[in-house]
């Protein structure tokens, strides 16, 4: 792949970091990408390894993460917030990606986690994907790459 070609895809996915709220398609963009939709559907898959849109709703889920354990706003102002249209298909990504529904992530004990920087605590809970619990497998020697996987653990 073109080292442009990189550029424009990092934009547009700078786009998505930074937007995540607002109603983003593949069309708007390929269009700041600079390249055709199949174009930039196909170069951002090989670049990054999913498509733009698995990215943009994984950006939204961790995302929601974040308000969710504030505790403060309902499931569907959460979804809301984050840019999610439908409820329905808010709660079957969040629960794909983390292994249980928002309703009872909101419901679980954050306190331990309080004390971790923003910046950290998205690291360590960002869901992971292609493990279809959102939780890492692992081996009993292999690191844990994903906090909230060894919370829960230990509870």
């Amino acid at each position: 792949m073109q080292i442009d070609d990189l550029k424009r895809l990092r934009k547009a996915r700078d786009t998505m970091d930074r937007d995540y709220a607002e109603p983003l398609d593949v069309a708007a963009l390929a269009k700041v990408a600079l390249m055709s939709v199949g174009h930039f559907q196909r170069s951002f898959r090989a670049a990054y390894g999913e498509t733009p849109y698995s990215y943009l709703m994984t950006r939204r889920i961790e995302r929601a993460k974040t308000l969710l354990r504030r505790g403060d706003l309902s499931v569907t102002d959460v979804c809301m917030a984050v840019g999610c249209t439908s409820l329905g298909s808010f709660s079957t990504r969040f629960t794909e990606l983390v292994g249980e529904s928002p309703s009872a992530y909101r419901a679980r004990d954050h306190s331990a986690a309080e004390h971790i920087t923003a910046c950290v605590a998205m690291y360590l809970t960002r869901p992971i994907r292609g493990t279809g619990t959102g939780r890492p497998e692992r081996d009993a020697g292999q690191e844990i790459r994903n906090g909230e996987a060894q919370a829960a653990a230990d509870q």
